[in-house]
Protein backbone atom coordinates (compact mmCIF):
# COMPACT_ATOMS: atom_id res chain seq x y z
CA UNK A 1 0.00 0.00 0.00
CA UNK A 2 1.53 3.48 -0.72
CA UNK A 3 1.53 5.79 1.98
CA UNK A 4 1.33 9.46 1.87
CA UNK A 5 2.58 11.92 4.59
CA UNK A 6 0.81 14.94 5.18
CA UNK A 7 0.12 17.99 7.71
CA UNK A 8 -3.02 16.73 9.63
CA UNK A 9 -4.87 16.22 11.34
CA UNK A 10 -7.98 14.76 8.94
CA UNK A 11 -9.38 18.00 7.11
CA UNK A 12 -6.67 20.30 5.91
CA UNK A 13 -5.98 21.55 2.86
CA UNK A 14 -2.89 19.55 2.63
CA UNK A 15 -5.10 16.00 2.78
CA UNK A 16 -7.28 17.46 0.10
CA UNK A 17 -4.24 18.25 -2.16
CA UNK A 18 -2.29 15.00 -0.97
CA UNK A 19 -5.80 12.94 -2.70
CA UNK A 20 -6.40 15.32 -5.89
CA UNK A 21 -2.87 13.58 -6.61
CA UNK A 22 -5.24 10.55 -7.30
CA UNK A 23 -2.80 7.89 -6.23
CA UNK A 24 -4.95 5.00 -6.23
CA UNK A 25 -5.27 2.75 -3.17
CA UNK A 26 -3.13 5.02 -0.64
CA UNK A 27 -3.20 5.32 3.09
CA UNK A 28 -3.02 9.25 4.21
CA UNK A 29 -0.87 9.65 7.28
CA UNK A 30 -1.00 13.09 9.01
CA UNK A 31 1.75 13.97 10.31
CA UNK A 32 2.81 17.77 12.81
CA UNK A 33 4.57 19.24 10.27
CA UNK A 34 5.87 19.53 6.55
CA UNK A 35 8.99 18.65 8.09
CA UNK A 36 7.75 15.77 9.95
CA UNK A 37 6.20 14.81 6.22
CA UNK A 38 9.87 14.72 4.79
CA UNK A 39 11.32 13.01 7.65
CA UNK A 40 8.82 10.24 7.25
CA UNK A 41 9.91 10.38 3.55
CA UNK A 42 13.56 10.51 4.49
CA UNK A 43 13.31 7.13 6.81
CA UNK A 44 11.20 5.23 4.70
CA UNK A 45 8.19 5.27 6.83
CA UNK A 46 6.30 6.79 3.68
CA UNK A 47 6.34 6.27 -0.30
CA UNK A 48 5.45 10.54 -0.72
CA UNK A 49 5.08 13.35 1.28
CA UNK A 50 2.85 16.19 0.29
CA UNK A 51 3.89 19.71 1.32
CA UNK A 52 2.24 23.74 0.43
CA UNK A 53 5.09 25.12 -0.99
CA UNK A 54 3.98 28.71 -1.92
CA UNK A 55 0.55 30.53 -1.12
CA UNK A 56 -0.22 33.52 -3.78
CA UNK A 57 -0.87 36.10 -0.81
CA UNK A 58 1.68 34.99 1.90
CA UNK A 59 4.30 33.83 -0.42
CA UNK A 60 6.50 31.23 0.23
CA UNK A 61 6.08 28.53 2.54
CA UNK A 62 9.43 28.97 4.73
CA UNK A 63 8.96 25.24 6.70
CA UNK A 64 8.80 23.57 3.84
CA UNK A 65 11.54 25.02 1.96
CA UNK A 66 13.69 24.55 4.96
CA UNK A 67 12.77 21.07 5.12
CA UNK A 68 13.52 20.69 1.41
CA UNK A 69 16.93 21.75 2.11
CA UNK A 70 17.76 19.87 5.37
CA UNK A 71 16.61 16.32 2.97
CA UNK A 72 18.84 15.63 0.80
CA UNK A 73 17.06 12.50 -0.43
CA UNK A 74 13.50 14.61 -1.62
CA UNK A 75 12.50 15.23 -5.22
CA UNK A 76 9.40 17.10 -6.21
CA UNK A 77 8.00 15.03 -8.92
CA UNK A 78 4.47 16.54 -8.99
CA UNK A 79 2.21 20.04 -7.95
CA UNK A 80 -1.19 20.96 -7.41
CA UNK A 81 -2.98 23.56 -6.90
CA UNK A 82 -6.12 25.04 -4.95
CA UNK A 83 -8.26 27.80 -4.65
CA UNK A 84 -8.36 28.63 -0.28
CA UNK A 85 -11.51 29.64 0.79
CA UNK A 86 -12.33 28.96 4.87
CA UNK A 87 -15.70 28.21 7.13
CA UNK A 88 -15.49 29.79 10.05
CA UNK A 89 -17.16 27.88 12.34
CA UNK A 90 -17.63 27.13 16.15
CA UNK A 91 -19.08 24.33 18.89
CA UNK A 92 -22.68 23.94 18.17
CA UNK A 93 -25.22 26.59 19.67
CA UNK A 94 -22.28 28.95 20.31
CA UNK A 95 -22.56 32.42 18.70
CA UNK A 96 -19.95 34.22 16.86
CA UNK A 97 -20.47 36.92 18.55
CA UNK A 98 -19.22 35.59 21.71
CA UNK A 99 -16.43 34.59 20.92
CA UNK A 100 -13.09 35.65 22.49
CA UNK A 101 -10.25 33.24 21.11
CA UNK A 102 -9.85 32.53 17.08
CA UNK A 103 -7.37 29.96 16.00
CA UNK A 104 -5.91 29.33 12.51
CA UNK A 105 -2.82 28.51 11.15
CA UNK A 106 -0.74 31.50 10.58
CA UNK A 107 -1.05 31.38 7.18
CA UNK A 108 -4.42 31.00 7.16
CA UNK A 109 -4.46 34.04 9.77
CA UNK A 110 -2.89 36.18 7.03
CA UNK A 111 -5.44 35.43 4.25
CA UNK A 112 -8.58 36.63 6.56
CA UNK A 113 -7.63 39.37 8.61
CA UNK A 114 -10.17 42.04 6.59
CA UNK A 115 -12.95 39.36 7.59
CA UNK A 116 -12.20 39.33 11.46
CA UNK A 117 -11.62 43.41 11.79
CA UNK A 118 -15.12 43.47 10.08
CA UNK A 119 -16.64 40.25 11.72
CA UNK A 120 -15.02 39.10 14.99
CA UNK A 121 -12.93 42.52 15.84
CA UNK A 122 -13.10 41.20 20.17
CA UNK A 123 -11.27 37.63 19.17
CA UNK A 124 -7.39 36.95 21.06
CA UNK A 125 -5.46 35.10 17.83
CA UNK A 126 -3.81 31.83 19.17
CA UNK A 127 -1.73 30.47 16.10
CA UNK A 128 -2.65 26.50 15.49
CA UNK A 129 -0.22 24.32 13.82
CA UNK A 130 -2.75 23.79 10.82
CA UNK A 131 -6.45 24.83 10.70
CA UNK A 132 -7.91 21.34 11.03
CA UNK A 133 -6.26 21.20 14.39
CA UNK A 134 -7.75 24.49 15.33
CA UNK A 135 -11.10 23.25 14.84
CA UNK A 136 -10.30 20.14 16.91
CA UNK A 137 -9.14 23.13 19.03
CA UNK A 138 -12.33 24.76 19.57
CA UNK A 139 -14.13 21.14 19.99
CA UNK A 140 -11.92 20.48 22.33
CA UNK A 141 -12.59 24.17 24.18
CA UNK A 142 -9.20 25.60 23.78
CA UNK A 143 -10.43 28.01 21.23
CA UNK A 144 -13.84 29.64 20.67
CA UNK A 145 -14.26 29.90 16.81
CA UNK A 146 -11.98 28.69 14.15
CA UNK A 147 -11.07 29.47 10.25
CA UNK A 148 -10.69 26.34 8.53
CA UNK A 149 -11.83 24.06 5.85
CA UNK A 150 -15.12 23.13 6.02
CA UNK A 151 -14.55 19.51 5.88
CA UNK A 152 -12.97 20.16 9.55
CA UNK A 153 -16.36 21.09 11.10
CA UNK A 154 -17.71 17.88 9.45
CA UNK A 155 -15.05 16.13 11.12
CA UNK A 156 -15.44 17.56 14.63
CA UNK A 157 -19.20 18.42 14.13
CA UNK A 158 -18.91 22.14 14.69
CA UNK A 159 -21.37 24.44 13.24
CA UNK A 160 -20.40 26.74 10.13
CA UNK A 161 -21.01 30.26 10.82
CA UNK A 162 -19.51 31.55 7.22
CA UNK A 163 -18.09 30.32 4.16
CA UNK A 164 -16.62 31.23 1.17
CA UNK A 165 -14.41 33.34 3.56
CA UNK A 166 -11.01 35.06 2.13
CA UNK A 167 -9.78 38.50 1.85
CA UNK A 168 -8.95 38.32 -1.67
CA UNK A 169 -10.62 35.91 -3.92
CA UNK A 170 -7.64 35.04 -6.34
CA UNK A 171 -6.18 33.21 -3.16
CA UNK A 172 -4.50 30.00 -4.20
CA UNK A 173 -1.93 27.61 -2.65
CA UNK A 174 0.71 25.53 -4.17
CA UNK A 175 1.18 21.91 -2.94
CA UNK A 176 3.74 19.67 -3.92
CA UNK A 177 4.59 16.07 -4.29
CA UNK A 178 7.84 14.58 -2.77
CA UNK A 179 9.36 11.30 -3.74
CA UNK A 180 12.52 10.01 -2.09
CA UNK A 181 15.53 9.52 -4.57
CA UNK A 182 12.38 9.16 -7.27
CA UNK A 183 13.58 9.11 -11.22
CA UNK A 184 12.00 11.96 -12.48
CA UNK A 185 8.66 12.30 -14.90
CA UNK A 186 9.01 12.01 -18.24
CA UNK A 187 8.75 15.85 -20.18
CA UNK A 188 5.84 17.00 -21.81
CA UNK A 189 6.75 20.48 -22.81
CA UNK A 190 4.89 22.04 -19.76
CA UNK A 191 7.75 21.22 -17.14
CA UNK A 192 9.16 22.97 -13.75
CA UNK A 193 12.66 22.64 -12.37
CA UNK A 194 13.80 23.26 -8.39
CA UNK A 195 17.01 23.75 -7.68
CA UNK A 196 18.47 25.01 -3.84
CA UNK A 197 22.20 25.95 -4.16
CA UNK A 198 25.16 28.75 -1.75
CA UNK A 199 27.59 30.67 -3.10
CA UNK A 200 30.40 32.47 -1.42
CA UNK A 201 29.78 35.94 0.26
CA UNK A 202 31.24 38.04 -2.32
CA UNK A 203 30.26 40.68 -5.00
CA UNK A 204 27.88 39.27 -7.73
CA UNK A 205 28.45 35.36 -6.51
CA UNK A 206 24.17 35.29 -7.00
CA UNK A 207 24.46 37.17 -10.35
CA UNK A 208 26.92 35.11 -11.92
CA UNK A 209 24.65 31.92 -11.42
CA UNK A 210 21.29 33.70 -12.32
CA UNK A 211 22.97 34.98 -15.56
CA UNK A 212 23.96 31.44 -16.87
CA UNK A 213 20.04 31.26 -16.89
CA UNK A 214 19.83 34.30 -18.72
CA UNK A 215 22.36 33.53 -21.41
CA UNK A 216 20.46 30.24 -22.12
CA UNK A 217 16.69 31.57 -22.22
CA UNK A 218 16.06 29.93 -19.23
CA UNK A 219 13.01 31.60 -17.11
CA UNK A 220 13.47 31.54 -13.82
CA UNK A 221 9.58 31.39 -12.60
CA UNK A 222 10.77 31.97 -8.51
CA UNK A 223 13.36 32.84 -6.28
CA UNK A 224 13.21 32.71 -2.94
CA UNK A 225 16.59 32.82 0.13
CA UNK A 226 16.77 31.61 3.35
CA UNK A 227 18.98 31.90 6.12
CA UNK A 228 21.64 28.62 6.29
CA UNK A 229 21.65 28.51 9.69
CA UNK A 230 25.01 27.43 10.09
CA UNK A 231 26.74 30.79 9.39
CA UNK A 232 25.94 34.32 9.64
CA UNK A 233 25.29 35.65 6.66
CA UNK A 234 24.94 32.54 4.17
CA UNK A 235 21.76 31.79 2.35
CA UNK A 236 20.32 29.14 0.45
CA UNK A 237 18.89 30.51 -2.94
CA UNK A 238 15.68 28.61 -4.41
CA UNK A 239 15.18 28.49 -7.31
CA UNK A 240 12.43 27.35 -10.03
CA UNK A 241 12.72 26.89 -13.46
CA UNK A 242 10.65 26.45 -16.83
CA UNK A 243 11.54 23.18 -18.58
CA UNK A 244 12.47 20.01 -17.84
CA UNK A 245 15.79 19.05 -16.84
CA UNK A 246 16.84 17.21 -19.34
CA UNK A 247 16.11 20.17 -21.82
CA UNK A 248 19.29 20.92 -23.27
CA UNK A 249 19.29 24.84 -22.29
CA UNK A 250 17.61 23.75 -18.86
CA UNK A 251 21.01 20.89 -18.69
CA UNK A 252 23.43 23.28 -19.84
CA UNK A 253 22.21 26.65 -17.65
CA UNK A 254 22.35 24.04 -14.43
CA UNK A 255 25.56 22.58 -15.63
CA UNK A 256 27.14 26.22 -15.96
CA UNK A 257 25.26 28.08 -12.87
CA UNK A 258 26.76 25.08 -10.43
CA UNK A 259 30.40 26.48 -11.03
CA UNK A 260 29.40 29.61 -9.59
CA UNK A 261 28.53 28.26 -6.92
CA UNK A 262 29.77 26.19 -3.35
CA UNK A 263 26.80 23.64 -3.85
CA UNK A 264 24.25 23.12 -6.08
CA UNK A 265 21.49 20.36 -5.25
CA UNK A 266 18.04 19.32 -7.61
CA UNK A 267 14.87 19.50 -5.84
CA UNK A 268 13.11 17.93 -8.29
CA UNK A 269 11.19 18.55 -12.02
CA UNK A 270 8.00 17.74 -12.59
CA UNK A 271 4.81 18.50 -15.08
CA UNK A 272 3.44 21.98 -14.21
CA UNK A 273 -0.26 21.91 -13.48
CA UNK A 274 -2.47 23.75 -15.79
CA UNK A 275 0.09 26.41 -17.67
Amino acid sequence: MTRIAYLGPAGTFTEEAARRFGIEGAQYVPVESPAAALAALDAGEVDYAVCAIENSIDGAVTTTMDALAATESARIVGETELAIAFAVMTRQGHKLDDALRLATHPVAHQQVTRWIAENAPNTEFIPAPSNAAAAKMVADGAADVAVAPERAAELHGLEVHARGVADAETARTRFVLVAKQAAPPQPTGNDRTAIVFRTKNEPGALVRVLQEFAARGVDMTRIESRPTREEPNTYDFFVDLAGHASDAAVAAALEAGAEHTTEMRPLGTWPREGR
